[in-house]
């Protein structure tokens, strides 16, 4: 499967983003997750997604501002982000899971999109 992340940008504080990640080639029922990765620190897991959708994870840092959802018709998971922080400033990756659940360890995905960039003024 191969992964392509975009609708990432250059926001204010307070202001909104929506991540899409199209996945292509051998699609099938993968977990999703978003991870993120500023500058000098570790990958860290932010949302992640069944492939039944029926059920999500979020980082405690995105809880009540992000949203993450699929639509397996369109092999496309979204992330909304809402009332961004400084804080949230990353390049953000999605990745598909090695199986069908939700999986918390960047280990357990097979593969990895390219990448978007995020960046919140303050």
């Amino acid at each position: 499967v191969q992964l392509q992340a975009f609708g990432g940008g250059l926001v204010q504080a307070g202001g909104s983003l929506r991540l899409s990640c199209a996945a292509s080639g051998r699609t099938g029922n993968y977990g999703m997750g978003w991870f993120r990765q500023a500058g000098g620190k570790e990958r860290e897991l932010v949302a992640a997604i069944a492939w039944s959708g029926g059920r999500t994870y979020y980082a405690d840092s995105v809880k009540g501002r992000f949203a993450i959802s699929r639509d397996n018709a369109r092999n496309t998971v979204y992330l909304q982000m809402n009332s961004l922080k400084p804080e949230d400033t990353a390049v953000y990756y999605c990745a598909a899971a090695l199986f069908s659940g939700i999986e918390y360890s960047a280990a357990r995905y097979i593969a990895w999109g390219q990448g978007t960039q995020v960046t919140v003024s303050s």
